[in-house]
């Protein structure tokens, strides 16, 4: 990584065609350009390890080194649970992101979702010894026993996720609830009423914001809801789901996780129920769906969330003794 003092503001104009004012408008956020060159320049700049007076002076503040004796050594520790591939995908791409810019390193090691008989918790811990990293980042799906024994290690570990009642640890998080909310508002902004939700209400603490987060919403409309006209149980749910929609009659389902999708699609579908046209949709999906580009989603800030850890991290790192923080990642709308 070039360092900044060999980098300059006119070594960046001339590789980008633009003018020396022009780039160091978009480095401190000034007007007079679009959004997409101002990424543009904001990229390279980053590339490129050129940081402003500005940046350096916020560093100093936080006491985050800009350049260290060594690279560091982190560990993305994701489950191999099939619905975290995408997730992990956007995480690990943050993480990147950001570290990069520092000259330090991630590699990513795989813990079970579930064990297989003889296999267990310590056995993995032995064999990958992440006690030896500089730090590790902690997303969702692992499993809440793999979660807990992660966050015993004395290493720097960043949870990418809500943290548990009394947890000891910094925790960055997408607002899973304001996504909800806002799906909730536009769907009654729409004129609907009779809204079907469908996802799990329990097993991970984010599943757990989700439906708490409906039924509020619900609520602050006036609207009833009652769990059993709603899709939020494990088991058979081809099935129950089809009687759902039959019985409810909904104008609309807010569907709380992208894995649900397909399900929904094919009970409309075994009802002669088109989307959007009979139904309208809206999933908390990770990425664009390309088999279905017109789908309504917010925009959950999940890379983001990746760029953040980074930066807690080496932060945690540089500053071992303060308290923790759990910071959270606004969603944009709809």
């Amino acid at each position: 990584m070039r360092k900044k003092k060999s980098v300059t503001l006119k070594d960046l104009s001339e590789q980008l065609g633009l003018s020396v004012h022009t780039v160091s408008k978009a480095l401190r956020g000034l007007p007079g350009m679009s959004e997409g060159t101002r990424s543009e320049v904001i990229r390279r700049a980053q590339e490129a390890g050129y940081r402003t007076k500005e940046q350096e002076r916020a560093h100093a503040v936080e006491q985050i080194p800009l350049y260290t004796r060594k690279p560091f050594r982190f560990a993305l520790v994701i489950s191999d649970h099939p619905s975290a591939i995408e997730l992990n995908q956007l995480i690990l791409a943050g993480l990147q992101q950001k570290l990069s810019e520092y000259g330090h390193s991630i590699e990513t090691v795989i813990i079970p979702y579930e064990f297989k008989e003889g296999e267990s918790l310590q056995d993995w811990a032995d064999i990958h010894q992440l006690e030896y990293m500089d730090g590790i980042f902690i997303p969702p799906m692992v499993g809440l026993e793999q979660e807990e024994h992660l966050l015993r290690y004395s290493i720097p570990r960043i949870l990418i996720n809500f943290p548990g009642h009394a947890a000891e640890v910094d925790s960055i998080a997408w607002d899973v609830g304001t996504a909800i909310h806002q799906s909730v508002r536009y769907l009654l902004s729409k004129g609907h009423r009779k809204i079907i939700y469908v996802g799990r209400k329990e097993g991970h603490r984010g599943f757990v914001i989700r439906w708490q987060s409906f039924e509020k919403a619900m609520a602050d409309a006036g609207l009833e809801c009652h769990p059993d006209d709603h899709m939020v149980e494990f088991g058979d749910w081809n099935v129950r789901l089809v009687e759902k929609l039959e019985r409810v009659q909904p104008t609309a389902i807010l569907c709380a996780t992208g894995m649900d999708l397909a399900w929904i699609y094919h009970a409309c579908g075994l009802l002669g129920k088109r989307i959007p046209d009979d139904i309208s949709l809206i999933s908390m999906q990770h990425v664009e769906n390309q088999h279905v580009p017109q789908l309504s989603r917010p925009l959950i800030m999940i890379r983001e969330s990746g760029i953040r850890a980074a930066e807690r991290m080496l932060w945690r790192i540089a500053n071992p003794h303060h308290p923790y923080q759990q910071l959270m990642t606004q969603v944009t709308s709809l």
